[in-house]
């Protein structure tokens, strides 16, 4: 009887569901339990904050020093009032000539930006129109696959490089004189080194691009592989937002206060049909990269609550102080006792 007995009890204990005792089970492992104490939550606050207002004051300082100026000028650079038959027609000549007198000195190099709005670069269709393996190798000059319904040529040759993206390049130019002495625009490592040398190839070559009825945007120099158009790179790192900047080159020279900037600007781009903006932004730069004041100012801002925070605290605890607990009776400061296996 005592061995069928223990028999059954084997039995049971194999058919049993019941988990096996384990740390992870029964939630035991080690973890970090930190007692928020009055002092340890008042030293956090006010750490946060004497660090966090700081940084945020540097930012601000650092932004407000940067010179930045933005010269809009689709409207000024249109003779007519149909401004897309004045854009879309090849033989009018859209050179014009802005001029820009610097407020402040403006230290090199000076970055040349174009800046669009309401141009949807983020739409879905418009960022999927493009084959990143037709961009990086040579081999793949034929696939074509998401780049309607820019893929191909009246003739069916593969467009290189395809889709929508490509055939929008931005093409409108800008050449610079200060004073009346014309100056150089260095259009060299605009892009990040990153796309040159991963997703553009060093062996691939435009080919039957911007060659169809209806012409979108930049023509490339079909003699220079795509890993060195760097404007083109450019722009097909698309914008998250309907209002983007994208880098157009460098002033290398330094440029005094009261100086005068004469642009010379192709207004080629058709930025009418859809309601959108082109300005011409220069700008210096600092530390933190061009002006945001958005960084300062969050810095500052959270800086400033976590210090008010921590005076309120102390305020509370010296007006209502309350006696803490023994932490020896927490549960995970006692010894626990031994589980059945």
């Amino acid at each position: 009887m005592s061995t069928s007995g223990s028999e059954t009890e084997s039995v049971a204990s194999r058919r049993s569901k019941k988990p096996k005792y384990s740390k992870f089970t029964q939630q035991e492992l080690p973890a970090c339990k930190p007692l928020l104490t009055p002092g340890i939550v008042i030293g956090a606050f006010s750490l946060i904050g004497i660090v966090f207002v700081p940084i945020g004051l540097a930012s601000l300082s650092a932004s407000q020093d940067i010179v930045e100026l933005i010269d809009r000028y689709d409207a000024e650079c249109v003779t007519t009032n149909d401004k897309v038959g004045f854009i879309q027609d090849t033989k009018t000549d859209k050179a014009c000539t802005r001029k820009i007198t610097v407020p402040k000195p403006m230290k090199g190099p000076v970055h040349i930006y174009y800046q669009l709005e309401n141009f949807y670069q983020n739409h879905r269709r418009y960022v999927k129109s493009r084959n990143d393996k037709q961009l990086r190798l040579k081999e793949a000059a034929s696939t074509i696959t998401n780049c309607e319904p820019e893929a191909t040529s009246e003739d069916g040759a593969p467009i290189v490089p395809c889709g929508l993206i490509a055939w929008s390049l931005f093409n409108d130019t800008y050449s610079f004189s200060l004073n009346k002495k014309a100056i150089e625009v260095n259009k060299k490592n605009i892009a990040w080194d990153s796309d040159k040398n991963k997703k553009f190839g060093s062996d691939v070559f435009p080919s039957n691009f911007q060659k169809g009825g209806l012409v979108g945007g930049a023509k490339l120099n079909e003699k220079l592989p795509l890993s060195e158009q760097e404007d083109l790179i450019v722009w097909m790192r698309t914008a998250a937002l309907p209002t983007f900047r994208k880098l157009y080159g460098r002033i290398e020279t330094d440029i005094m206060a009261s100086d005068e900037i004469t642009v010379v600007i192709q207004n080629n781009y058709n930025t009418y049909s859809f309601g959108g903006t082109k300005a011409l932004v220069l700008s210096t730069t600092s530390w933190i990269g061009g002006r945001n004041n958005f960084i300062g100012v969050a810095y500052v801002a959270i800086g400033g609550i976590c210090l008010f925070l921590a005076m309120g605290f102390v305020v509370l605890y010296v007006l209502k102080p309350r006696t803490l607990g023994d932490p020896a009776y927490l549960s995970w400061n006692k010894e626990n006792p031994d589980h059945p296996n």
